[in-house]
């Protein structure tokens, strides 16, 4: 998609994944503490220029260590709020973060490609529109949760997985390449 026609303005909402879009993604393992989160190179900057561009910036993470009991709610709060304030010292934002500590094999659950992350920000932000919002990720549920909820979406393609053109509507190889994409053409 050619994000050219796009008039983005405050009325608009970027959706983020966490691991493998704002940190490395541990190969078959989980974040659990703060010392093993680590930025992707750009990122920070990268939110820096989306605060400029988007009405809010939402954070949607499945995080089923929580459910393996790998780690606790609380240790994903220190790691979040320690992100957050990284993200803030260099002039970006994000206005809130959902998780869902759910299994993938438990039924009814909460996490992504279903999209009650969306539908609880949402009912947080009601001013959301999702015909105005982007989901960028670099995975398949992430462009499926976006793609149910009604969203643009952008592959966030850190991983180098070979795609169908028609997966998302733009694949970008990091988030810093969207972000300055999107800067250039709404000045």
């Amino acid at each position: 998609m050619n994000f050219k026609n796009l008039l983005l303005d405050k009325t608009w909402t970027l959706f983020l994944d966490r691991d493998g879009v704002i940190n490395r993604r541990p190969v078959n393992d989980y974040v659990t503490q703060w010392d093993e989160f680590e930025f992707l190179p750009g990122v920070v900057r990268a939110l820096s220029i989306f605060s400029s561009l988007f009405g809010k910036i939402i954070m949607v993470t499945n995080q089923q260590g929580i459910g393996k009991n790998l780690m606790t709610t609380e240790d994903l709060e220190i790691i979040h709020t320690k992100l957050l304030s990284k993200i803030k010292k260099a002039g970006g934002r994000m206005d809130a973060v959902y998780f869902c500590p759910d299994l993938e094999n438990k039924p009814a659950n909460c996490r992504k490609p279903g999209i009650s992350m969306a539908l609880k920000a949402k009912a947080d932000f009601p001013e959301i529109d999702f015909n105005k919002s982007i989901m960028a990720g670099d995975t398949e549920n992430d462009i499926l949760f976006g793609k149910n909820a009604g969203m643009k979406t952008v592959l966030i393609n850190t991983n180098g997985i070979s795609v169908n053109e028609n997966f998302a509507d733009a694949v970008f190889p990091d988030l810093i390449s969207f972000a300055e994409s999107l800067g250039k053409e709404n000045l």
